[in-house]
C-alpha cells in the first residue's frame, strides 16, 4: 500500500502532508523574510504554491511598487501584520487572523509589518514572478 504522504491520484497530483521539522526553507522574493516550502508546489505538479513566510525583522523600508504574474495570490495573516498599498489608492494593514486575495497584475507596495509578521501564502500557478513597476498617478 502507498505511503499515504505521496498517494498518487489520477491526475497525477500527490498528496502533500507538511510539518514544521519537515518543510524546508527555501529561497524567496525578499532577503528580510524566510519562506518555508509546504510541498503543494510538487504534489500539484506546479498548479499552486503554498508556503509560510515569517519576518527576519520588520520591514526598514517599503518594496517597492510591482505586480505578480500569476493567476491569483491569496495571503493569510497567522501572527502580526502587513500594510499594503494599492493601485486604487487604498491602504489595507493585514492582521493575524485576517486574509487578502491579490488577483495577479494587481499593483501594490509593501510598506510596512512588524517584526512578528507570518503569513500563509498560496499562488496559482505555483510559478509567480515579480515585475517592478511604476507607482500609480497620484489621485
Amino acid at each position: 500500500m502507498p505511503d499515504a504522504t505521496t498517494a498518487e491520484t489520477k491526475q497525477g497530483r500527490t498528496l502533500a502532508h507538511a510539518t514544521p521539522e519537515t518543510a524546508p526553507l527555501v529561497p524567496g522574493r525578499r532577503a528580510f523574510f524566510t519562506y518555508q516550502d509546504l510541498g503543494v508546489t510538487g504534489a500539484s505538479k506546479g498548479h499552486m504554491r503554498a508556503q509560510v513566510t515569517t519576518a527576519k525583522r520588520g520591514m526598514t523600508e517599503p518594496t517597492g511598487w510591482h505586480y505578480h504574474l500569476c493567476e491569483s495570490q491569496f495571503v493569510y495573516a497567522l501572527r502580526g501584520w502587513v500594510d499594503l498599498e494599492f493601485e486604487d489608492g487604498r491602504t489595507v494593514r493585514v492582521k493575524a487572523g485576517e486574509s487578502i486575495y491579490i488577483p495577479g497584475g494587481l499593483r501594490h507596495n509593501e510598506i510596512a509589518t512588524s517584526d512578528d509578521f507570518q503569513i500563509l501564502e498560496v499562488s496559482v500557478p505555483a510559478e509567480m514572478g515579480t515585475q517592478a513597476c511604476e507607482p500609480p498617478a497620484k489621485r
